[in-house]
């Protein structure tokens, strides 16, 4: 059985798929394109797809990760553009690898996070930054089925900045940084980095700890996209990229 580790995003609108209508519409994209997918044994077999770490419903994600068992070998670039062709445009299918190497989701060790605080200035997101990073301790709370869990926050956060409004990236997209068409005001964007812990601190709950210390609390909701998940340099607190040991791990030549 060959095994495949695909990167997929949620862009647009389709940010507000839920990991279920996912899932349905990726084996429906199997389906159409034929893939030669390995199945489960027993009375309901099922095609082989694991998924990893999967965002939140509402979120946006450039990174997010699954794979899957073929029966009959293919080329994994292939493979790739004949799913990409069959989801719709905002779930997309931008990498593909050969699985060469275990423990892939012990790898997923942070996720960075790009968050837009429509009708928050940048002066007023970076001292509730400077407030939440200097805190030894910022208890958040979380509704759960099991009713509401206290837990800090602040531990899990490796890094937070406020990306300056104007940056000259060749995509004409200070513009968008300065303000917010929702609210006609002032629109400041928060890089955040979190490490993948237990329990898990979302976004969300970051927010909540920047209401909770600095009375942070934007006019309308936050724009939320993960960027990329994978491991943590520390040094750098910067993420990577997850499937880089798998392209190392291939005969030369592929």
């Amino acid at each position: 059985m060959q095994r495949i580790r695909l990167r997929y995003t949620k862009r647009g609108r389709l940010r507000f798929t839920s990991h279920r209508d996912f899932q349905r519409a990726f084996e429906r994209a199997l389906r159409r394109s034929t893939v030669p997918m390995a199945y489960s044994a027993g009375f309901t077999p099922h095609p082989k797809v694991s998924y990893a770490n999967a965002a939140p419903t509402g979120v946006a994600s450039e990174a997010e990760y699954l794979e899957i068992g073929l029966a009959a070998a293919r080329d994994p670039e292939a493979l790739r553009a004949q799913l990409d062709e069959s989801l719709p445009t905002g779930l997309d299918i931008v990498d593909a690898v050969e699985v060469r190497t275990p423990n892939f989701v012990e790898r997923l060790e942070a996720s960075e996070w790009q968050i837009r605080l429509a009708g928050v200035s940048e002066e007023q997101a970076a001292g509730a930054v400077e407030v939440f990073l200097a805190a030894e301790r910022v208890e958040v709370q979380r509704l759960t089925k099991n009713g509401v869990r206290v837990f800090d926050a602040r531990s899990a956060v490796a890094g937070m900045e406020v990306l300056p409004s104007q940056v000259d990236d060749g995509n004409d997209t200070a513009t968008e940084r300065t303000g917010d068409v929702r609210t006609g005001g002032p629109c400041a964007i928060l890089r955040l980095v979190v490490r993948h812990a237990t329990p898990a601190v979302r976004p969300d709950d970051v927010l909540s700890g920047l209401r909770a210390t600095a009375d942070l609390a934007p006019p309308v909701p936050a724009e939320v996209t993960r960027l990329a998940q994978g491991p943590l340099d520390e040094e750098t607190g910067t993420v990577t990229d997850p499937l880089a040991l798998d392209r190392a791990a291939a005969p030369a030549g592929l």
